[in-house]
């Protein structure tokens, strides 16, 4: 007989590679419940669920969140001391992490001074590049650079060499920052007539600067009793000097009522407390005065190019910095595939897959000299995607949110295949997800809800696609979702002319914004729609525009104080119990002593995280305990705040609590699906789509006939989508008119009149391709967007 022989058992599983999943056991963050789940690594995993159901408190404040302080803590305590500290997130277990890179929708910094290639490195490469081949050579990498300001010194020194000895030295450093416009290539020319009244005194009033009223001893009696003016004669009437020292003195120390305060002149004061700062964060009525009193204009010495002229004088093939700055970024990366110089053969090589990343991700129709803070919120987040794609590191996790943001349908598949190429190199891609497109690549899904808010924060549902689209879930429910195209459109009562517009890439272009009705403008990324909306259309004030920028809050913000829903309540406490209204703001009179209102008490452990706990004294309500003594209809204002806004429209709206000014704003906030939220709830917590429609509830009340809406689908489930409809319809039924740039199908087939711009991006785009109703673009299917949208629609 044959030996028998054993068939050989297959070897045992390695050890490591039994970590296989990232495992997140009893995760309570924000509105989580207990969320337990298990997540593949090395897979494609897509998170959906209604706007507010906890996507962002599970993916960025949990798994991103613990990854990030793992990572921080292997630092030394000293090196601790200077990086962000951030808080164990509030999960039973966390296993199986890997180093989480994140890229958010949060918008770039708007210093005036960055720019996408400052933002990107492209500046740094370019610099060095042109220091070593520009003709005439004018010095170091810094005599390119905007930031950087020439400076010359001289004086003497004391070397300590043996004998100590004094010698003279000199020191210079060229930059190439332009001095006329400090290197913001653009210059403000203040309209004194903003500033004050010349037929009045100081001492009567004369100014017209907000806040600065005629008793304001820090600014207006600095001005009065400074000794340097006569402060009862009118300024008409000031000596040369008295207006030279009015509008342009030095800083100089003067004694005010015996406090030693600064006398400076009247325009650099304006410079330094207005035009120092980000527009888009000052308040309303500042932005309203710096839009009347200050006209900006390109520096007439750099040409806005932000350069001195020895910087633009050297060139490489009759090209210089500013001219390489300012081409399109496709152009700029077939200018520089086109050097050939051995020498700096690397710094090619690296300064050219940077500038082929920016195109294959979409953006070739940037220029490296657009100012950053001019991105919309999905350019900014593709910008920052660039330094990732072609990066060495694998086993890592990358977190999007949202990146599908500002794309058309035609650039979306373009997104996918990064996103399955970062994890085709073993990396593990957790994204938050709305678009159908974009949930469809995914290896595995996690649907969190069922609602908003309380009602949401739980896993509705965990697996593949084909089981999600048969699961009763609301995104199942939704997922195949398709628009119908209206049988009627509404006929429009007027139209906005704009003529001529050449803003960014439009080419002089001529159209008719009919007035009265819902109008869409489309067209793919960069094609020129915020160029023609936002750069076009006159600002006045019958024009209410709702964009993407950033609610700016800290934790002491809620949705009650940011609507001013909470100065009629506070009224109404007062009234009904006799007392002042300061009483009952967690920020002023009525604030808990013990933790000043913010009803946590945050310890400071050094370079540890901070620890927050309840206020014992006030046990987490904010207020006072004999301020919760004082009742309207029964609760107190920190059961008024607790409030969901559904639940506070009933209690203000009939009975003993009726306020109608209340009731007013918490009708818009339910009309925009806000109706989950509490009052109280900090705006920090809140998405990024709740912030937006946050935003779009206030402006709701303002008096405007034309609203403008930067994308107002952003950050919004399938199911929101309907409701947003309902709205913008109840808008223009109430004679408003309505004007949305917009990438979402569903938004393009209920309008009654598209604009569609392109055909391309950047210098392919600036053109109406199409006007009309979307039955006529559908038919016509002669654009990009005609074509995507007749798929989309059930015919």
């Amino acid at each position: 007989m044959a030996p028998r022989t054993k068939t050989p058992q297959p070897p045992a599983p390695h050890a490591a590679d039994s970590h296989d999943l990232i495992r997140v056991h009893g995760a309570r963050e924000n509105n989580l419940k207990d969320v337990s789940i298990e997540l593949p690594k090395r897979r494609l995993t897509v998170f959906t669920g209604v706007s507010g159901s906890g996507k962002s408190s599970l993916v960025f404040a949990t798994i991103a969140a613990e990854s990030q302080r793992l990572i921080n803590e292997t630092y030394p305590a000293f090196v601790q001391g200077f990086m962000p500290t951030q808080a164990r997130p509030d999960v039973d277990v966390l296993d199986g992490l890997t180093t989480a890179i994140i890229v958010d929708q949060q918008r770039m910094g708007s210093d005036p001074r960055s720019t996408v290639g400052t933002a990107t490195d492209a500046n740094a490469m370019l610099r060095i590049l042109f220091s070593r081949l520009g003709e005439p050579h004018i010095g170091p990498p810094g005599a390119f650079a905007f930031n950087v300001p020439s400076v010359t010194a001289s004086g003497a020194i004391t070397v300590e060499r043996g004998n100590k000895k004094a010698v003279k030295a000199t020191f210079s450093r060229t930059g190439g920052m332009c001095p006329r416009c400090e290197g913001r290539g653009s210059v403000s020319d203040i309209d004194l007539t903003q500033l004050y009244d010349d037929s009045k005194s100081i001492a009567e009033g004369a100014f017209t600067i907000p806040g600065w009223k005629s008793d304001s001893w820090w600014t207006v009696r600095t001005y009065a009793e400074s000794g340097f003016l006569d402060p009862d004669k009118p300024i008409a009437k000031f000596t040369k000097k008295e207006m030279q020292d009015f509008l342009y003195r030095e800083p100089t120390k003067v004694k005010v009522e015996g406090a030693n305060l600064t006398f400076e002149g009247l325009i650099p004061k304006i410079q330094k407390s207005f035009l120092s700062k980000d527009r888009e964060s000052m308040q309303p009525h500042i932005r309203e005065f710096v839009d009347r009193a200050v006209t900006f204009t390109t520096c007439p010495e750099c040409e806005g190019t932000r350069l001195t002229e020895g910087a633009r004088s050297s060139k490489i093939n009759k090209i210089s910095i500013a001219d390489a700055c300012a081409m399109e970024i496709r152009d700029l990366a077939e200018w520089v595939r086109g050097l050939d110089e051995p020498s700096v053969a690397p710094l090619l090589e690296a300064l050219q897959q940077t500038l082929d990343s920016f195109v294959e991700i979409g953006l070739g129709y940037l220029a490296l000299d657009r100012p950053s803070g001019t991105l919309s919120g999905g350019e900014a987040q593709r910008v920052k995607m660039i330094r990732h794609l072609g990066s060495s590191l694998t086993d890592v996790t990358y977190v999007f949110d949202e990146p599908t943001i500002g794309l058309h349908p035609h650039d979306i598949q373009r997104m996918n295949d990064l996103l399955l190429r970062l994890r085709d190199k073993g990396n593990t891609v957790l994204v938050v997800e709305h678009k159908p497109e974009a949930i469809a690549i995914a290896d595995h899904v996690v649907d969190l809800g069922p609602g908003a808010g309380t009602a949401g924060g739980t896993v509705c549902f965990e697996g593949t696609l084909e089981g999600l689209r048969a699961s009763d879930t609301v995104t199942g429910r939704h997922l195949d979702d398709r628009a119908v195209l209206k049988d009627e459109v509404r006929k429009s009562t007027g139209a906005l002319e704009i003529r001529g517009a050449t803003s960014h890439n439009l080419r002089d272009v001529d159209v008719d914004i009919p007035l009265g009705v819902l109008t869409v403008i489309t067209g793919v990324a960069g094609s020129g729609k915020s160029s023609l909306v936002h750069g076009s259309i006159p600002a006045g004030e019958n024009v209410i525009s709702v964009d993407q920028s950033p609610i700016k809050g800290s934790r002491r913000s809620n949705p009650a104080t940011y609507t001013g829903l909470l100065e009629p309540i506070r009224k109404a406490f007062a009234k009904a119990n006799g007392v002042k209204p300061a009483l009952f703001s967690a920020n002023s009179e009525g604030a808990c002593p013990t933790c000043n209102g913010a009803g946590v008490i945050f310890t400071d452990l050094g370079m540890m995280a901070s620890v927050s706990s309840p206020c014992e004294d006030c046990e987490g309500k904010r207020f006072q305990a004999s301020v919760l003594d004082y009742h309207l209809g029964g609760r107190d204002i920190s059961e008024v705040l607790a409030m969901s806004v559904s639940e506070a429209e009933e209690f203000f709206g009939s009975g003993e609590a009726a306020i109608p000014a209340a009731h007013k704003i918490l009708d818009r906030l339910v009309d925009v699906g806000l109706g989950y939220l509490s009052l109280g709830q900090p705006l920090t917590t809140l998405s990024g789509g709740e912030r937006q429609r946050l935003k779009l509830a206030t402006h709701m009340g303002d008096k405007g006939g034309v609203y403008v809406l930067d994308e107002p689908t952003t950050g919004l489930h399938l199911a929101d989508v309907e409701q947003l409809l309902g709205l913008l319809d109840r808008l223009v039924e109430s004679g408003k008119s309505v004007i949305v740039i917009e990438h979402h199908q569903a938004v393009m087939a209920h309008a009654d009149w598209i604009i569609d711009l392109g055909p391309g991006a950047g210098h392919d785009g600036g053109q109406i391709v199409f006007e009309g109703t979307p039955a006529d673009l559908v038919a016509a299917r002669s654009t990009l967007t005609g074509e995507h949208l007749a798929e989309y629609v059930e015919e």
